[in-house]
């Protein structure tokens, strides 16, 4: 069972993290929020890779904004939260997230990411060096930083049918990183993954969480 504890970024910032999965497993995984905090769908996802065997930290990237939001999934809620992502600068995420990393010091580290998270992900993989392995679900701003150098190997996944990340955008990735594995899901839209989505789709998001495990498996070994 998880539990929040608390880090401190490299820049003397205090925030909270959900930890999650076994003290003392050998492989760990950064697990980066959407625009909606460290949710309960948040926390679920962990719980996964934590039966998985990882161990696992979700820091809460808000927290240099806004301390303890959870959103849900109203509009609302996606206005809030884009909101809330304007406040907190993309260098103080990088930080935090290496605040994770430090925080699981020892271990074969990858790290996985899912809207706002999924091109945080990317970053995790050109802005960081803490990382064997990255992989970014539905990530918006991937395109616009595509021609970043990952330093460990990257696995990225889209909805054929995602409004805000046009196949476009894909396809401009694929040109310019190549050597990164992209899934496209047939039919699917933005955040697939959620099940507290009415754009869920449930044999896409087991279909790409299989091969975010074996991903993972084979890079983190």
């Amino acid at each position: 069972m998880g539990s929040f504890i608390t880090l401190t970024a490299q820049d003397g910032h205090s925030l909270s993290a959900w930890q999650d999965g076994p003290a003392d497993a050998t492989h760990g995984l950064v697990v980066v929020q959407e625009i909606f905090g460290v949710n309960s769908h948040m926390r679920d996802v962990c719980a996964r890779f934590a039966a998985a065997g990882y161990a696992v930290i979700a820091p809460a990237l808000f927290d240099r904004a806004e301390r303890g939001v959870e959103l849900g999934y109203t509009a609302d809620d996606v206005a809030r939260g884009r909101d809330l992502r304007g406040l907190v600068g993309d260098s103080a995420v990088i930080l935090d997230v290496e605040a994770a990393a430090q925080a699981m010091k020892g271990k074969k580290l990858g790290i996985v990411g899912y809207c706002w998270g999924g091109t945080i992900a990317w970053w995790g993989a050109t802005r960081s060096r803490s990382f064997r392995a990255a992989c970014g679900w539905y990530g918006g701003g991937i395109a616009g930083t595509r021609t970043e150098v990952p330093h460990c190997p990257v696995e990225l996944h889209f909805g054929e049918k995602d409004s805000g990340i046009p196949l476009h955008d894909v396809q401009m990735i694929r040109e310019a990183q190549p050597q990164v594995e992209i899934f496209i899901y047939p039919g699917a839209q933005h955040g697939f993954g959620c099940d507290d989505r009415a754009s869920f789709s449930p044999k896409d998001a087991a279909l790409a969480q299989s091969r975010t495990l074996a991903f993972f498996a084979k890079h983190l070994a």
